[in-house]
C-alpha cells in the first residue's frame, strides 16, 4: 500500500538555513517524504545562486542569515511566483506587510511537521510549478 504522505511528484525544495544541524533535520525529514532537497543554502550569497540557477518548487528561508535578513530573496521568489515558508526565531511583528500571506513557522518547530506542511502547500495550497 503506497504511503498517503510522499507525494506523486518529487517535489524539489530550497532550504535557506544558516544552522547546519537545522538544515540537515529539514533535508532529512523533507527526503523522507519523498522530497528532493537542493544543496542546502546557508549564507545569502549561496541562497542568491540557489535562486538565479531555479529549479525548486518551494523554498523555505530563514530570515535572519549569519546577521543578514532574508527578505530580497523572498522579494525574488514572490517575483519569480514560487511559494515559500519563513522559518524563523522573529516574531510576526518583525515580518514586513508585503509578506503577511507567507506561513511562517517559529523556531523551535519540529522539521518534520515542518517538512509535511511545506509539501501540502505544494500538493493542495499553492501552485508549486
Amino acid at each position: 500500500m503506497p504511503n498517503p504522505q510522499v507525494p506523486l511528484i518529487r517535489w524539489r525544495v530550497l532550504v535557506v538555513e544558516d544552522e547546519y544541524f537545522l538544515a540537515n533535520d529539514l533535508r532529512i525529514a523533507l527526503t523522507s517524504l519523498g522530497a528532493e532537497v537542493m544543496p542546502l543554502a546557508g549564507d545569502l550569497q549561496d541562497a542568491r545562486e540557489q535562486i538565479a540557477r531555479s529549479g525548486f518548487d518551494i523554498g523555505i528561508l530563514d530570515i535572519d542569515l549569519r546577521g543578514d535578513n532574508s527578505f530580497a530573496l523572498a522579494d525574488e521568489l514572490k517575483r519569480r511566483a514560487i511559494p515559500f515558508i519563513f522559518s524563523t526565531g522573529y516574531g510576526s511583528e518583525l515580518i514586513p506587510a508585503r509578506f503577511a500571506d507567507v506561513p511562517r513557522w517559529e523556531k523551535p518547530f519540529d522539521a518534520n511537521a515542518l517538512a509535511r506542511h511545506a509539501l501540502q502547500l505544494c500538493r493542495y495550497g499553492m501552485t508549486c510549478q
